[in-house]
């Protein structure tokens, strides 16, 4: 819902008598919307920070929740609301809640009309998401993601980076990007990838890859891959704890237990304190590459099997092929 101006004849926007009663909320200065569009909504604060900074560019986590993006929700991993950046080439505005300013360079190829609203394009707005989050690993989760929507890959914004020598969180952007990837499908998966690189240093790690045995027969898709040592990492999360999906994940964790890979999960509760999981996983690796012998498994895809574990791949598919085999990703 876009925010609107006062209307002294009600047609067009509230009234100012309307203003102050329930049926109508402030969403910046002089622009309201009705009470029950919902304020927490990511999608609805874009929209009200773009109205309320007409001439600004929306940027970082924003354009892709504009865009719909599944995990730019507008939360920080602690769960607080983020404001919407915009990019402004002259400031004259006091600070509001709800949205940042920032005045940083902004060519004329980075922006773009999306969907009535003026914004940065993906690579300029992960490389801004990135270059200001919190820490590295926050970074590494934000370009994952965008990974995830296929709107930018690793080549394009390492590119883009290489023309940022001096800018803020450049060195962070840097660095993350050594450790993004394209195939990770929701933060959890990345957050446990980046405890396996970093307490353990497992570093032959390969995300959402499909296994197939020696006969060409697709075993599975796990979350993570220790390609040297043969484990299976899988984060379970509320869905994966009854019904069908817990039968399918009991199913699937025997397939590839009967391949000789070992299999380690991760909890929310060990999103708290990792250090539970590390151990389990030191566990299993132990007791994988004591048993290693003659493999049965391997990651090398038949001929038939068409790939999309990058960014490039996934964008020469076509529509349906998109629908067939993407649909788990999107899950």
């Amino acid at each position: 819902m876009r925010p609107v101006k006062i209307d002294p004849t009600g047609e067009s926007g509230p009234t100012r008598r309307q203003t102050r009663g329930r049926a109508w909320r402030r969403s910046s200065r002089g622009l309201y919307v009705p009470a029950d569009v919902d304020a927490s909504d990511p999608q609805q604060r874009v929209l009200e920070a773009a109205t309320a900074v007409p001439e600004g560019y929306i940027t970082g986590w924003a354009t892709f929740a504009w865009s719909g993006a599944r995990w730019f929700d507008g939360f920080d991993h602690t769960g607080q609301l983020l404001p919407v950046p915009i990019v402004v080439h002259e400031n004259r505005r006091a600070t509001q809640a709800g949205y940042v300013i920032t005045q940083e360079r902004l060519s004329p190829r980075h922006d773009r009309e999306l969907d009535g609203i003026l914004g940065t394009d993906p690579t300029r707005s992960i490389a801004f998401e990135a270059r200001y989050a919190t820490d590295l690993a926050d970074a590494v989760v934000a370009l994952d993601m965008a990974m995830a929507t296929d709107l930018v890959s690793i080549r394009e914004v390492a590119a883009y980076t290489r023309s940022l020598n001096g800018w803020t969180g450049v060195p962070q952007l840097r660095e993350a990007l050594l450790h993004a990837v394209e195939n990770s499908w929701s933060p959890m998966e990345t957050e446990m990838r980046l405890i396996w690189v970093s307490e353990l240093g497992i570093h032959r790690i390969v995300c959402n890859h499909p296994v197939f045995d020696l006969a060409g027969n697709h075993v599975g898709t796990p979350d993570l891959l220790d390609v040297e040592a043969g484990v299976v990492g899988e984060y379970d999360g509320a869905l994966h704890l009854v019904g069908r999906q817990r039968a399918h994940d009991i199913k699937r964790e025997a397939d590839f237990r009967r391949l000789g890979l070992e299999y380690v999960t991760m909890t929310a509760a060990d999103r708290r304190d990792p250090s539970n999981f590390v151990r389990r996983t030191q566990d299993a690796r132990q007791r994988a590459l004591l048993a290693q012998g003659a493999r049965a498994w391997t990651i090398e895809p038949p001929a038939w099997w068409t790939p999309t574990t990058t960014v490039e791949q996934r964008r020469a598919l076509s529509t349906d092929q998109r629908v067939r085999f993407l649909r788990r990703r999107s899950a």
